[in-house]
C-alpha cells in the first residue's frame, strides 16, 4: 500500500475543551490536512521538540530515545496506520540494522518520538480519503503554528475543563446534514479542532 508523506503544519489549542489540542498534519505536495485531537501532555512534548526547548529532566519521549539508542535501535519512520470509529492508530517503525520492528502507539506519542529521531511521518490514502480535510486554493494556511501557540503548549499552562461535554452531546443529536454544514463552516473558518470533532462524529455514524 502506497504511503503518503505528511508534515506538521500546526498545533492549536482547543477552542471547546481546555487542555486539548489539534495537531494538524499536512500532505506533502498536496492540499489535504489531517487534524488529530491530542492531550496537553503530548502537545507539550511535541511543542518542546519543535521549539528546541531543553527541559531540566528528560521527558518520557526523551527517555524512549535514550533507551532505544542504548540498545542500538533507531526509529526509521512513523506511520499513521489505521482509523477505527474516529480513533487514529499509529506504528513506530524501529530497526537495529538487522531486523525491523513495528510498535503500536498513539499518533501523538509516535509523532513526539519521531520528532526526536528526526524521521518522516506517513499515512495511507485510505485514511486521507476518509479523514483528510481538503483545503481550497484560496484558503490560507493560518492554522496556529505560530510561536505563541507552540509556546503555550510547551509551558503546559492549561488546566482541564469539562464544560465541553454539553457540546459533544449536542452533536450526537444533530442530523448528518447538520453535521456536514457544521464541518463545512469549521473548514471555512480554519477551525481544525472543531472540524476534527465533527468529522469524528460523522465517521462514527458511517
Amino acid at each position: 500500500m502506497e504511503k503518503i508523506r505528511l508534515e506538521i503544519i500546526g498545533l492549536s489549542s482547543s477552542q471547546s475543551q481546555t487542555g486539548s489540542f489539534a495537531l494538524v498534519l499536512g500532505e506533502v505536495n498536496g492540499n489535504r490536512r489531517l487534524p488529530i485531537i491530542i492531550g496537553m501532555f503530548e502537545a507539550q512534548a511535541i511543542a518542546i521538540e519543535i521549539e528546541k526547548v531543553i527541559p531540566n529532566r528528560p521527558m518520557t519521549h526523551d527517555l524512549f530515545k535514550s533507551f532505544a539508542l542504548s540498545f542500538h535501535f533507531v526509529v526509521e519512520e512513523i506511520v499513521i496506520s489505521d482509523l477505527k470509529e474516529g480513533v487514529f492508530f499509529a506504528k513506530i517503525i524501529c530497526s537495529d540494522g538487522i531486523k525491523t520492528i513495528e510498535i503500536d502507539a498513539r499518533p501523538s506519542d509516535a509523532i513526539a518520538i519521531g520528532l526526536r529521531f528526526d524521521v518522516p511521518i506517513f499515512s495511507y490514502e485510505t485514511i486521507m480519503s476518509e479523514a483528510g480535510i481538503v483545503l481550497n486554493d484560496d484558503m490560507e494556511d493560518e492554522i496556529g503554528d505560530d510561536d505563541e501557540e507552540l509556546e503555550e503548549a510547551a509551558v503546559g499552562s492549561l488546566k482541564p475543563d469539562l464544560s465541553s461535554s454539553g457540546k459533544e452531546d449536542q452533536m450526537k443529536n444533530m442530523s448528518l446534514d447538520q453535521l456536514q454544514s457544521m464541518l463545512d463552516e469549521a473548514i471555512d473558518n480554519e477551525d481544525y479542532e472543531k472540524a476534527a470533532r465533527v468529522r469524528d462524529e460523522i465517521n462514527k455514524r458511517n
